[in-house]
């Protein structure tokens, strides 16, 4: 006797036992008992969801011999539900949208469809994939789709529902199909595992639930390929070696490799599972998964059903989550899913595949553009803050985004305000201030940080109350806005505060350039500098490092 696959022989036969569609069973079963049943019936949804089983049942319970009418329970007994199920009723006519998609096929529907039933109540037309016939089929089918024979039902399935033209949808009473939660995919992976007496471990079940995307037909014809292979208990091992699964415990040690900035470990893992016979492409979709994985624990919790896992990998993925922050996780998914395109059509995949590893394990290494603008307006050298080893930090510059002026490690970890020596007797004045800029500045430079750099170009000019008055060249309007935002100006006022021995608080002028007037009067804006000027101002080391970030080339400098 030929074999009958597991997907075949487990289909469902009546509304209730349809998987993971309690909604659509439940309207479809209201619509018969109060005798508003369709003309026509449109079923969207992706592969494996019961879109024809549910026409199946539908006519079944539409043609039921055993009954006296259409009913919500079709006795799956008579020989009307029996030619249903093996698909050879001569009045429920199961029709391929794809190999019978031309105008002749639709022409012959409707010289046919006026004939009535030969031993049922309806004449029932199921065409599967209906979104492949052609623009002439869909307009030869509207007319008797609006307005049937009353002995006539149409039941549509597709999994491209926007193929479908608007005047047959609108036509139809449309039924959008979900996909089958994976907990429902287990349950019924279990009972049939169960029924056909087969031994097996209970993560195997999650691995093919998650496995099988929302598809319960996915999930059974990867059940019975396990099947085929003759071995029990069947095993999260087996389903690695014969379905060519990447082993998540490696990928997850490929995950704490990139975290630890461990690039030789990255490189030789990523080495063994390609020579395992993974492709980079599976090695890719394994990564984004668990990473996908690792941002739901890490915004939901450890404890949430969003995520299906055995024991043992929700206690390691809750470890390994702790070196990841939710923003480089987001980076790392979207930045693989760009590179899966690459490497499936790249004749040098393997390259690609590891070069963008690296560039997550190495993330650290790269400056951001933020930090290089930092650099070049403060006019000293680029201070890059030592990575975290154990955390991959992923700054993307932003269109449009501000400096970040206010990093915490840019200044010394010891820094308070005992650091900061008083520097001016009291009574202060603006006059002491004035004449002491410099040396105040000096006695706070720790708590200052970078900020220092940016008030040294400005001038006292008034103290009054508490209240220090300090003017800038408006060419300068930049830099002293940045020491305005709240983290850099409570340093400032923290540091001068302790310098001057009394509390502070500041107020920003700004005033014309006087410095150097006469010499841009006689040298027009725009006008080229000096070979030696030029030299200082390539010599800069911000300037170098924002040349160098940037792979840019100066073509000219000009005066302002």
């Amino acid at each position: 006797m030929a074999y009958t696959v597991l997907a075949r022989r487990y289909r469902s036969q009546s509304f209730d036992d349809v998987v993971g569609q309690d909604a659509i069973s439940r309207t479809l079963k209201n619509a018969i008992s109060s005798g508003r049943v369709a003309h026509a019936y449109l079923f969207c949804g992706t592969r494996g969801v019961g879109k024809t089983t549910m026409a199946r049942i539908l006519a079944k319970a539409l043609n039921c011999l055993d009954s006296d009418g259409p009913t919500t329970t079709p006795c799956c007994k008579c020989d009307s539900c029996l030619a249903v199920n093996s698909g050879d009723d001569i009045d429920v006519i199961e029709i391929d949208g794809a190999s019978n998609n031309g105008v002749d096929n639709i022409r012959e529907l409707r010289q046919n469809a006026i004939y009535r039933p030969a031993r049922a109540r309806h004449k029932i037309y199921i065409i599967d994939e209906v979104h492949m016939l052609s623009t002439g089929a869909f307009n030869a089918l509207l007319k008797i789709l609006e307005e049937p024979p009353t002995h006539v039902k149409f039941i549509f399935a597709t999994t491209e529902p926007n193929k479908v033209l608007a005047t047959i949808q609108s036509r139809c009473q449309r039924f959008d199909f979900v996909n089958i939660s994976a907990a429902d995919i287990a349950k019924q992976l279990r009972f049939i595992l169960n029924e056909e007496k087969i031994k097996y471990e209970d993560d195997l079940v999650l691995m093919l639930s998650r496995l099988a995307n929302g598809s319960m037909r996915d999930s059974l014809s990867l059940l019975d390929q396990l099947l085929s292979t003759g071995q029990q208990p069947l095993s999260v091992e087996m389903l690695q070696e014969f379905i060519g699964q990447p082993n998540r415990d490696t990928l997850a040690q490929l995950l704490n490799q990139i975290s630890s900035s461990d690039a030789g470990a990255v490189l030789k893992t990523t080495d063994s599972l390609l020579n395992c016979g993974q492709s980079g492409v599976q090695i890719i979709d394994g990564l984004i998964e668990i990473m996908r994985d690792l941002m739901v624990i890490k915004a939901a919790g450890a404890k949430n059903e969003l995520v299906i896992l055995t024991e043992a990998e929700r206690t390691a993925f809750i470890k390994l989550a702790e070196d990841f922050d939710i923003a480089a996780l987001v980076y790392n998914i979207t930045a693989l899913e760009r590179l899966r395109y690459t490497v499936k059509n790249s004749d040098n995949p393997r390259a690609i595949l590891e070069a963008m590893l690296l560039r997550l394990a190495l993330s650290e290494n790269f400056i951001g553009v933020d930090k290089l603008i930092d650099a070049l307006n403060t006019a000293g050298a680029v201070s890059v803050p030592s990575a975290d080893k154990k955390k991959i930090e992923l700054k993307a510059a932003k269109v449009g985004s501000e400096p970040d002026f206010e990093d915490d490690s840019l200044l010394p970890q010891n820094s308070s305000p005992s650091s900061a020596r008083q520097v001016i007797d009291s009574p202060v004045t603006i006059e002491k201030i004035m004449q002491r800029w410099a040396d105040i500045l000096d006695a706070g430079a720790e708590l200052l940080g970078n900020n220092k750099t940016i008030l040294l170009k400005a001038n006292p000019v008034a103290f009054d109350g508490g209240t220090l008055k300090l003017s800038f060249a408006e060419d300068m309007k930049f830099q002293a806005d940045m020491l305005q935002r709240p983290v850099s100006l409570e340093r400032v006022v923290n540091a001068l505060s302790a310098v001057l021995g009394e509390s502070v608080r500041l107020k920003f002028e700004y005033h014309k350039a006087m410095a150097g007037a006469d010499e841009q009067a006689a040298k027009p804006k725009g006008a080229k500098l000096s070979q030696s000027k030029r030299d200082e101002i390539l010599s800069n080391p911000a300037v170098r490092t924002v040349l160098t970030g940037l792979n840019a080339t100066v073509t000219g400098i000009e005066s302002q």
